[in-house]
């Protein structure tokens, strides 16, 4: 039996085949595009993103895909936001102040608080906030591990929104969770176990 089809936006921007592989290898159908009608017949739909907030807004506008990213959200099918693909579903980001975000996530993403090192780049220890969230089965217990590169995190109007914490100088906003839409500033593709636990999740709540 073949996995649930997941597309994976394909903007034009860094390396987005190794969400689309860690897909496939907890049992996917992933695939990236740009087309619309492929994402609007896709059980699920990711958000990848490297580099600068501005930048992925500008070339998700211009690939047309803003639309689409916001049907997919509205349709009510599982949604999962990566690293500045997570960031990009805020209303906006201090890296670019004049950037419009997509508002998915009202609040904004700001630049870790001074005293530590920018960007943190390692792993660090999950905090879930949101136990029963069905994204994080199989990773309760306090030891979970997740691979972060990252300068800002997003702070969300809603506190609520709020699904796990990571502590970094002070407690940083590391995980999202609204309605259909889960989203991440760690990136789950380069978390090894602990990283395939949580896409294997996604791909079960995508098969419907």
């Amino acid at each position: 039996m073949t996995g649930p089809r997941i597309a994976v936006l394909d903007y034009g921007i860094g390396n987005l085949r190794s969400a689309e592989k860690a897909l496939q290898k907890v049992g996917a159908d992933a695939f990236l595009t740009a087309s619309a009608d492929e994402v609007r017949d896709a059980d699920a739909v990711v958000l990848p993103g490297v580099g600068a907030f501005g930048a992925c807004m500008d070339a998700l506008r211009s690939t047309g895909l803003e639309s689409v990213v916001l049907g997919a959200v509205a349709s009510g099918r599982p949604f999962l936001g990566i690293c500045v693909g997570m960031q990009m579903l805020f209303s906006g980001s201090d890296e670019d102040p004049d950037a419009r975000g997509l508002g998915v996530i009202p609040g904004r993403v700001s630049w870790i608080p001074p005293g530590v090192k920018r960007p943190q780049m390692q792993w660090n220890r999950l905090d879930v906030v949101k136990q029963v969230d069905p994204m994080f089965d199989g990773l309760l217990g306090g030891d979970t591990w997740m691979y972060f590169v990252h300068s800002l995190h997003g702070v969300p109007v809603d506190q609520s929104a709020v699904a796990a914490t990571c502590e970094y100088g002070s407690t940083l906003n590391a995980a999202f969770r609204v309605d259909n839409v889960f989203a991440t500033q760690f990136h789950p593709e380069k978390s090894s176990r602990d990283g395939l636990r949580l896409l294997a999740n996604f791909v079960e709540a995508s098969r419907g």
